[in-house]
């Protein structure tokens, strides 16, 4: 049967459109709160947060019909091709960008700007989706490995240097596609303890007694294996060099954590992370958006105060409050249960990207949407883990709350482009 030509939203999945308004509509209320008053009552003042939101949102429906109306074939056919664009767009922005609180992260069209690495997820999420839906991709020879980790940590290194670290942390999200698709579990074992043993590093010192007892302990463990390698078990023999190194790996790797934080990381991002560790402590400078936003979220209660009055939010308290930290506006006015319903409502949205892609006929059109489905996932977790303190402040913005075009569009063309594959498969045989 042939997909109805007339009528691009036959076969959408209605679920998954009604969330998206639904959080949209909850997202653009509470940047209205966190950019006006009660004083200042009006919707259509375009030269505020809200008013500009609200042009950014109805801009989203002309590209809800592009999206839909494009054949599927369309995307997976040139997926490489919107990938390389993308990529050029981040390079440009080292020649022609603009640079807006030290990051060159935008493009300036007159008055408005524009940020590609909003964009770059989905194209990258496309070439993913075409790489490892090849018929003849495998995860089983390393050159794929490669392949594969190329296609991600291009654009990360890209916007790595833009710099924009929390934007590019959102690539690692890729990962579980890999593993999803075939990529061996030991890659995942190794990040989650590397991970693990640099934050312990960080809060315990790399001298003293922590390296040495870690260093020890790993050392008579491998000398145990290779005893019973030795003398008890025969098989075990061709591990004594993998250990050796593991040992050697081990004990580098945690004397050079101090090095890598000091030269790597800038030292905003390491008084952050100081601040995570509860190495120091710090609400007036580099750990006051933090520190704010969890006294605006607590001082919600359990029911909220109601729109429009927050006296944390209406007082400004929370900087960059419509943008990053709006989760903090959600806890002031609509409390716990507020808070709760909008956990519960991405949650929901984001186990039906699952469902729906779990559904697919084709790799290109699964692959894809576990793709999306795991960067709304990183996108929110991790925004509002910072917002309440518990992770790092990286500055990623909370999918369809957060204000801004590029944010809003780059979301919504994720999101669009699967439901158009989706569509598509209700009209196959």
């Amino acid at each position: 049967m042939q997909r109805e030509k007339n009528n691009i939203f036959a076969g959408v999945d209605g679920w998954l459109v009604l969330m998206f308004f639904a959080l949209v509509f909850i997202g653009w209320i509470n940047i209205y709160s966190a950019s006006t008053s009660a004083e200042h009552f009006e919707i259509l003042d375009f030269n505020a947060s809200y008013g500009k939101q609200l042009i950014w949102i109805g801009l989203t429906i002309p590209i809800i019909i592009i999206v839909l109306f494009i054949e599927t074939r369309f995307y997976e056919r040139f997926a490489s091709i919107f990938y390389i664009v993308s990529m050029l767009s981040l390079i440009g922005l080292f020649v022609i960008g603009k640079n807006i609180n030290g990051a060159t992260s935008w493009y300036a069209i007159g008055p408005f700007t524009l940020q590609p690495a909003e964009f770059a997820k989905a194209f990258t999420a496309l070439a993913v989706a075409k790489l490892l839906s090849d018929q003849s991709f495998t995860f089983k020879p390393i050159k794929n490995h490669i392949k594969a980790f190329f296609v991600i940590f291009l654009p990360a290194v890209l916007i790595t240097l833009q710099p924009d670290p929390g934007s590019a942390l959102v690539y690692l999200s890729f990962f579980f596609i890999f593993y999803r698709e075939g990529l061996p579990g030991y890659y995942f074992v190794i990040g989650f303890l590397g991970i693990f043993l640099f934050l312990l590093t960080l809060k315990l010192g790399s001298v003293g007694v922590f390296p040495i007892t870690i260093i020890l302990t790993t050392g008579v463990l491998i000398l145990f294996i290779l005893y019973l390698a030795l003398y008890n078990r025969p098989k075990l023999k061709k591990y004594w060099i993998q250990l050796i190194g593991i040992f050697i790996v081990v004990s580098l790797f945690i004397f050079s954590v101090q090095f890598i934080f000091n030269n790597i990381f800038e030292q905003r991002h390491r008084d952050r992370f100081n601040i995570v560790l509860g190495k120091t402590t710090d609400t007036k400078e580099i750990g006051y958006n933090t520190d704010q936003a969890i006294k605006t979220i607590t001082s919600g209660g359990f029911s909220g105060k109601g729109f429009l009055e927050g006296d944390r939010t209406q007082g400004k308290f929370v900087p960059e409050q419509d943008t990053d930290y709006i989760f903090s506006t959600v806890g002031e006015e609509w409390g716990f249960i507020g808070s709760v319903l909008v956990i519960v409502l991405f949650s929901v949205f984001i186990i039906r990207i699952i469902q729906v892609a779990e559904r697919q006929k084709s790799t290109f059109s699964r692959v894809y949407g576990y793709s999306i489905a795991t960067i709304f996932l990183f996108h929110f977790t991790i925004n509002i883990g910072m917002v309440i303190g518990i992770l790092p402040t990286i500055g990623i913005p909370l999918p369809f709350f957060s204000y801004g075009g590029s944010s809003l569009w780059g979301f919504t063309l994720l999101l669009f482009i699967f439901i158009r594959m989706d569509a598509n498969r209700s009209f196959e045989w």
